[in-house]
């Protein structure tokens, strides 16, 4: 077999790229779609990326500068990647694409999560291979985290990991025609932070064209700071740093210095209001680093500008998972530590409103910590994933996913991340006895729930109705039906 046979060569606009083949998929990792983001384009708006000769695009390259987090007991390396690969050029994107030669094929641009401060387009649990395999062209990219992506630093532009993303997208418009897709049927989706990002740029100005569909699964758009709050975040990190609280000052802070600091930063015990102006966090500490609103890339609060009708263009499928705030509280033991007085404490740093939240969710008839995680699950994901349906002016479908995970003797269930092996078809990433999904999580869930992602894609087909104010259709993906869902209690209490 000769080497071109092996080895798979593709004539973009970009350049040329040689990719590996594999069980009828070919592969081609490490492609720069933006120029490295160091030197004097360290805080500057993404670069087109340039080469010439034949590009090497058989390894996956760098990632974002990032550290990960351990949890008890859980083997968080397939979910998020390997951490820091350290490198200059991590503007980079993945593409599987079906071996077959074909023209007008659907694509589908991941997005990873994270909280804006971690993860890769390399992490197992969302390899692409499952979707070339059935007709569909993947991409995820890397973007921009931290400092660097999402800290609206005085005389940097805001929102690079946002703008590193429409320039990612911008580049699959330009050449995914040579790799048998369609530019003009290209569904972006993500998860959690990626998810965030999404439904962000829905209501972008500056995405208009670049995608058809989104699927936004366990993010919405209400995670975005006022530009004076986020810059509150700023100060803080600039005085860890003994640093200007200007560009100048963070271009002096090698990368690894502002890991140090972005640490610090993160910590529960760190104290930093970044409440808006109505008392609310709308990140409920899981993150510090979000977009912000009010520049060229996110004019206005999501959720206003899909009032206005921004996106209706767009048709969304958006969930979320039953019980999202597990694996923040279980994997720790908080959700059965916590007391009345501490759940109220951590909720008050979020919710103005936080005893009487936390009232409406039970407490008083059951254990604090459970009241508590039940009532984050729907202030934290559930119920602004339903408020996005609900103002988005375009077809909109809702789906929960239910399946309930056995680890942590069957505490676990439902919790954030779930659904992403099953979505792409990986469930053997995540089994073993410190997998995300226990011993013997069933295919048959996975093959039908890629399957729903793989037919959306597709032309836009999804089988169940679409949601709306008045009848609340949700899909149950476990339970494989729609169903009307009640307004939830966190409904009296968020925008």
């Amino acid at each position: 077999m000769s080497t071109s046979e092996r080895q798979p060569i593709v004539n973009a606009s970009a350049g040329m790229l040689r990719g590996t083949r594999a069980a009828g998929v070919r592969r081609f990792f490490g492609v720069p779609y933006a120029a490295s983001p160091t030197g004097e384009l360290r805080f500057e708006p993404p670069q087109r990326a340039l080469w010439s000769g034949e590009l090497d695009a058989t390894e996956r390259g760098a990632t974002a500068p990032q550290r990960i987090r351990s949890m008890p007991g859980l083997d968080v390396h397939p979910l998020i990647g390997n951490g820091w690969v350290e490198g200059d050029e991590y503007l980079t994107l993945n593409i599987w694409a079906p071996d077959e030669p074909a023209d007008d094929l659907p694509v589908m641009v991941f997005i990873h999560g994270g909280g804006f401060v971690l993860g890769s387009k390399d992490a197992p649990v969302q390899d692409g291979s499952a979707f070339a395999r059935d007709g569909v062209i993947c991409v995820a990219l890397n973007y921009r985290l931290g400092v660097e992506g999402f800290l609206p630093i005085p005389g940097v532009p805001t929102n690079l990991g946002l703008r590193d993303m429409l320039c990612g997208l911008q580049w699959v418009q330009a050449n995914i025609g040579a790799f048998g897709g369609d530019p003009d049927n290209v569904t972006v989706f993500g998860e959690s932070a990626g998810a965030m990002a999404i439904a962000d740029l829905v209501t972008s100005p500056l995405a208009k064209g670049l995608f058809r569909r989104a699927i936004i699964q366990s993010g919405h758009g209400a995670m975005t700071r006022d530009i004076p709050v986020a810059q509150r975040l700023v100060r803080k990190l600039a005085k860890l740093l003994k640093v200007s609280p200007d560009g100048a000052g963070f271009a002096s802070v090698p990368s690894g210095q502002a890991l140090d600091a972005l640490e610090k930063v993160s910590q529960p015990t760190m104290r930093l209001n970044l409440r808006d102006a109505e008392g609310r966090e709308p990140v409920f500490g899981i993150s510090r680093f979000i977009p912000v609103h009010g520049d060229d890339v996110l004019p206005d609060k999501p959720l206003e500008a899909l009032k206005k009708g921004a996106g209706a263009e767009v048709e969304v499928l958006i969930g979320s998972n039953a019980e999202e705030m597990n694996l923040y509280l279980v994997p720790t033991g908080v959700r059965e530590k916590v007391g009345k007085l501490l759940a109220w404490f951590m909720l008050s740093r979020s919710q103005p409103r936080a005893w009487s939240a936390l009232k409406a969710y039970g407490l008083g008839k059951k254990k604090a910590g459970h009241v508590l995680t039940e009532a984050l699950h729907d202030f934290v994901f559930r119920w602004p994933a339903r408020r996005l349906a609900e103002e988005h002016r375009g077809r909109t479908h809702v789906y929960e996913f239910d399946w309930r995970s056995p680890r942590y003797d069957g505490q676990l269930g439902a919790a954030h991340g779930m659904e992403l092996p099953f979505v792409f078809d990986t469930l053997a990433t995540v089994t073993g006895p410190e997998g995300l999904c226990g011993m013997a999580p069933p295919q048959e869930l996975a093959t039908r729930m890629h399957a729903i992602w793989v037919g959306f894609a597709r032309d836009g087909s999804l089988p169940w109705a679409p949601f709306d104010r008045e009848t609340r259709l949700v899909y149950r993906m476990a339970a494989g039906k729609a169903e009307y869902e009640p307004r939830m209690p966190a409904a009296d209490f968020l925008p």
